[in-house]
């Protein structure tokens, strides 16, 4: 079965047809750059390009940096703030001839992935995967089920916005070395392994694909950390899961 799935970032859009049944990308997925400011407008007009791309004639699910409740975004750090408020799924549809759209956050949509096709499958107790990017995006669960638009990235390190510190935006912006950033998410993890106490660490995001350069300098961590094993498509497969649930 195939579903279609679109992860929205702050950097870039992409999206691709999904094969549910193995649970990867049925087709390679094509890329284009968020725009630049992200309104909802601009962003909307690229997720149609993603998609006709395909010539993606069915339903599908869109991913979204930051929370969503009922296909409304309700924040977005790292977007225009006109986001704020919008019917995301909405305005998608419209944009694409009334195809039916299902939105979730994009963290959620990369731990619903990694949970059932990935480095989460068959674990118990409490995960969290961290998507590391532009911002930081967190998907919490519970003996497998998904505690959603957890938001973590946003939580207080050193005075300001772990994302501000500990993202890979910040090790870019900040020229930091991969032992400088390293230290970074390991105060940042054992600060979220303090509050939560999870079994296990997802790691996400771009970064995903160079778990060695920085996975083993982290310390002061007890969880188990791994990389995602979907990698920077756990997003576009996360996403399709969830327009195949709400069409089912």
């Amino acid at each position: 079965m195939q579903i279609f799935g679109v992860d929205i970032g702050g950097s870039g859009i992409k999206g691709a047809p999904v094969d549910l049944d193995r649970g990867d990308l049925a087709q390679e997925r094509h890329k284009v750059l968020t725009p630049q400011p992200a309104t909802p407008d601009g962003v909307a007009g690229r997720v149609v390009e993603v998609v006709r791309h395909f010539d993606w004639d069915g339903p599908l699910g869109v991913t979204f940096p930051g929370v969503v409740t009922g296909g409304v975004t309700r924040s977005a750090a790292n977007m225009d703030k006109a986001w704020v408020g919008v019917d995301t799924a909405e305005l998608l549809s419209s944009r694409l001839g009334g195809r039916p759209v299902t939105v979730l956050n994009d963290a959620d949509a990369a731990g619903v992935a990694e949970m059932a096709y990935g480095a989460g499958r068959g674990v118990g107790g409490t995960v969290i995967l961290l998507t590391l990017g532009t911002g930081i995006g967190s998907a919490l669960f519970t003996d497998g089920r998904l505690v959603a638009n957890t938001e973590l990235g946003h939580l207080e390190l050193k005075g300001h916005d772990a994302e501000t510190r500990a993202s890979v935006k910040a090790k870019e912006d900040g020229e930091l070395t991969w032992e400088r950033w390293a230290h970074r998410v390991g105060k940042y993890l054992a600060h979220v392994e303090m509050l939560f106490s999870p079994d296990l660490f997802i790691i996400g995001g771009g970064v995903s694909r160079k778990p060695e350069k920085f996975l083993p300098l982290i310390e002061g961590v007890r969880a188990r950390i791994v990389p995602a094993e979907l990698r920077n498509n756990a997003g576009i497969v996360g996403a399709a899961m969830a327009a195949m649930a709400a069409s089912a």
